[in-house]
């Protein structure tokens, strides 16, 4: 069975998890990006973890937009492909090339731009801002690496091929672990750049992965090519990509304002109430991205198979897809749960992080099956070609109701009690998100 028909003629359950398996590996090694600059980052200073933390809103505005934009394009090869329209999907990649390079190009001008503007922005005191603006002005000036690397691999994940896609992530992970210490602490004769080095590190490694994603594009995907000779624009193919990708970018930048919603809020409170939100969003990423890769999988699945009117696999992807889901947030639930304060030790957590660090992850924890369902949802909706479902769902539980309930919670009950303020967040998302894929999928497989 070649690579070009398993979308159609594999099982759904092997599939779905064969696809996935390399992808949940990937992205825990995308992860990494964030968890080791934190880690080597904390012993610098607090002071230098709270800056990280602060910088992640801008970090994942841009991951946001990137990431979207890929998720439009991946719908839209996936259906293209479906229905045997090969060329429409060359043309749409080498469209999604332009978009990509266009968004490049827009980070890197407000890098160079307005870094000290956000990073006063972000944080009230000198010492912090400078710290911010360090590490944030290297992050948007040398951004094309994320971009390009993401391009890339869902070019491969359109076409199932999960495993190249890994690789090229792992090749820019190792290498980031690898720099990180060396530029931060100024080992082997590297100069010691402290929280610059930690962001230099990264661009370097995304660039690398860049590189190796586009490279295996080139060699290896037996279906879609960029080709510039003969290449027409066509708005059509634009308004495909952010018919999905859009509520994406819109969906995946809310985490962005939700978490400097929540660092203005929890920087009232204290700084180190800001450090613990910021090693708390990470870890909680980290433990999440085998779901989201679970998720990613289930876009060409789905995608192909709508397209090619295979409605039974549709709604088998969905039977395969919920309860999977679930059996990885329990996991997660169980780690938060048994191992909290090993968790918040990684990074050097101080005694008053662990004062209330320790029952925050355990509160929070509770949500992870509800949370996990949702993302679930909205992956599954994407691969219809509905991201809207995706967009109002991550609206509902990081934005709409968190952020207000948390700031009512702070006031009222405490910092301890506040976290209480995931579970009013998490249920209502799940009950929107829930309902609304279900009915997409009856309505779109009703033919």
């Amino acid at each position: 069975m070649n690579r070009k028909n398993k979308l159609a003629a594999m099982p759904v359950r092997p599939l779905l998890y064969t696809m996935a398996a390399p992808l949940m590996l990937s992205l825990l090694i995308q992860s990494l990006y964030n968890i080791v600059d934190s880690i080597f980052v904390a012993r610098l200073s607090e002071t230098a973890l709270t800056a990280a933390s602060l910088v992640y809103a801008v970090q994942f505005l841009m991951i946001a937009v990137g990431v979207g934009t890929a998720v439009g394009l991946n719908s839209l090869l996936s259906r293209k492909i479906g229905e045997k329209k090969t060329e429409e999907a060359c043309r749409a990649a080498t469209t999604g090339l332009f978009l990509m390079l266009l968004t490049s190009l827009i980070f890197t001008l407000i890098g160079l731009l307005f870094s000290d503007s956000i990073a006063a922005m972000l944080a009230p005191e000198p010492e912090l801002q400078e710290l911010c603006r360090q590490y944030l002005s290297v992050n948007l000036v040398f951004c094309w690496g994320i971009f390009l690397q993401t391009y890339g691999q869902r070019l491969l994940q359109a076409v199932g091929d999960t495993v190249l896609s890994m690789v090229s992530l792992i090749i820019g992970a190792v290498l980031n672990v690898i720099l990180d210490p060396i530029m931060i602490f100024g080992l082997l004769g590297c100069p010691q750049m402290g929280i610059r080095g930690a962001a230099i590190a990264t661009v370097i490694g995304q660039m690398a992965g860049a590189v190796a994603a586009l490279l295996f594009n080139r060699l290896k995907n037996p279906v879609i090519h960029v080709r510039f000779k003969g290449y027409r624009f066509l708005w059509e193919d634009v308004a495909d990509i952010y018919r999905v990708g859009l509520p994406t970018i819109l969906m995946q930048a809310i985490g962005s304002f939700m978490t400097f919603a929540v660092n203005q809020i929890l920087l009232g409170v204290s700084a180190t109430a800001v450090a613990f939100f910021g090693v708390y969003y990470k870890l909680q990423n980290f433990l999440m991205m085998p779901v989201n890769g679970l998720g990613q999988a289930a876009i060409p699945v789905t995608g192909y198979n709508y397209g090619s009117k295979q409605y039974e696999r549709v709604s088998e992807t969905w039977k395969v897809l919920i309860p999977t889901g679930v059996i990885f947030a329990l996991c997660g639930t169980a780690v938060f749960l048994i191992f909290p304060k090993q968790l918040l030790s990684l990074f050097s957590a101080s005694s008053e992080m662990l004062e209330f660090g320790v029952p925050a992850l355990r509160i929070i924890s509770v949500t992870f099956v509800f949370a996990v369902t949702t993302i679930l949802c909205g992956y599954f909706a994407s691969g219809l070609g509905n991201g809207v479902i995706n967009m109002v769902s991550g609206a509902i539980r990081q934005l709409l109701v968190l952020v207000p309930c948390l700031w009512i919670f702070i006031k009222t009950l405490g910092i301890n009690r506040a976290w209480f303020a995931f579970w009013i967040a998490e249920i209502a998302a799940f009950l929107y998100s829930y309902q609304a894929a279900k009915k997409e999928m009856r309505k779109k497989t009703a033919a």
